[in-house]
């Protein structure tokens, strides 16, 4: 199996980044990791070895990438303003500097964004922000508005909100999305959403299934048996 590792100093984090490439042809999957994980845990769950005929038929090429979730989402030392402007410069690494690495190896957009847990969050937020980029949105036991409690999953903004929260939670913002050209781009996608039927956020997954629904969002829902949250499951 085709194997790489990438690490560069980001001008728009202001840090390295390091990242995980397996496979060499097919459709390119950005693979988000789980809540503050890295992107190496992947291939030390196990995960990439279950997907290891698949790569190495040339069907799938992953990209996993790291998370800075401590340092914007959940780094309690800081406002929530700032929490989620650290999150939106983010969102810009993997737009311009990520996803022009995924273009060298497939330039036709065939892409894939997919995650576990609050990766979830992230590669649905991104993909229903710029659906024009990708194909596929998978998402797995994710969490779609982070300021809601649920269970002990608290607010993740302790009660702040601005526009910029608002247009970083998709539950929120879905439900009154009416722009006609953002929608049918994002009609256009295979989109797939997985949940344990005793995970705490399946209620949560459940009205953002509804939301889609109510915009003619075609998509599959399905619900596994048990929590199954753990990625390693």
């Amino acid at each position: 199996m085709n194997r790489e590792y990438h690490r560069w100093y980001s001008d728009r984090l202001g840090r390295d980044m390091e990242l995980l490439v397996f496979g060499h042809a097919g459709s390119v999957v950005l693979f988000f990791p789980p809540r503050m994980g890295r992107f190496y845990d992947y291939e030390n769950w196990g995960i990439i070895s279950a997907l290891a005929d698949r790569i190495d038929r040339g069907e799938l090429q992953l990209f996993c990438v790291d998370s800075i979730d401590c340092e914007s989402l959940y780094n309690g030392w800081l406002h929530p303003e700032a929490k989620i402007n650290r999150h939106l410069q983010y969102e810009q690494y993997i737009i311009n500097e990520v996803l022009p690495l995924m273009r060298s190896r497939k330039s036709d957009n065939d892409f894939v964004s997919a995650g576990c847990s609050l990766g979830a969050y992230h590669a649905a937020n991104i993909a229903l922000k710029y659906p024009y980029l990708f194909n596929k949105l998978v998402c797995m036991s994710g969490r779609y508005d982070l300021t809601r409690p649920v269970q002990y999953f608290r607010d993740l903004f302790d009660g702040y909100f601005n526009e910029n929260i608002y247009f970083n939670m998709p539950r929120q913002y879905m439900a009154n999305m009416h722009d006609e050209w953002l929608l049918s781009s994002i009609r256009r996608l295979d989109m797939l959403l997985v949940i344990g039927e005793a995970d705490p956020f399946m209620d949560d997954n459940y009205e953002f299934s509804e939301t889609l629904g109510w915009k003619g969002i075609r998509h599959q829902f399905y619900k596994w048996r048990g929590y199954a949250h753990n990625p390693r499951n």
